[in-house]
């Protein structure tokens, strides 16, 4: 059973710094994207990163390039969200999801096959 973890969520003022992580589980393919989403009531779901478990590629959001940092652990199976220079509209509920048999990177959510359950991120001084 394919598990995602998020971890890292929390308060922080504007211009401070977060690590999220995804911690993937359950499953044994070795092809795979991991991307970070994130959500504002009221609002749809919108791409922040992604990367390529196999070819390391990597994705950002105009909003987020030159702040966040995306890496992955592949012995780990997880993967990090760096996030620098905080912002208050960066609040949101910050979901990771798992898309498998995709070697490039893509932020298109049909090809996510799992989701995990979200954390938290609230930028406010």
């Amino acid at each position: 059973q394919v598990q995602l973890v998020e971890s890292g969520g929390g308060l922080v003022q504007p211009g401070g710094s977060l690590r999220l992580s995804c911690a993937a589980s359950g499953f044994s393919l070795s092809d795979y994207v991991i991307g970070w989403f994130r959500q504002v009531p009221g609002k749809e779901r919108e791409e922040v990163s992604g990367i390529s478990s196999s070819t390391g590629s990597t994705y950002y959001a105009d909003s987020v390039k030159g702040r966040f940092t995306i890496s992955r652990d592949n012995t780990k199976s997880t993967v990090y969200l760096q996030m620098n220079s905080l912002k208050p509209e960066d609040t949101a509920v910050y979901y990771c999801g798992i898309g498998f048999g995709t070697v490039e990177v893509t932020m298109s959510e049909i090809a996510y096959d799992f989701w995990g359950q979200g954390t938290q991120v609230t930028v406010s001084s």
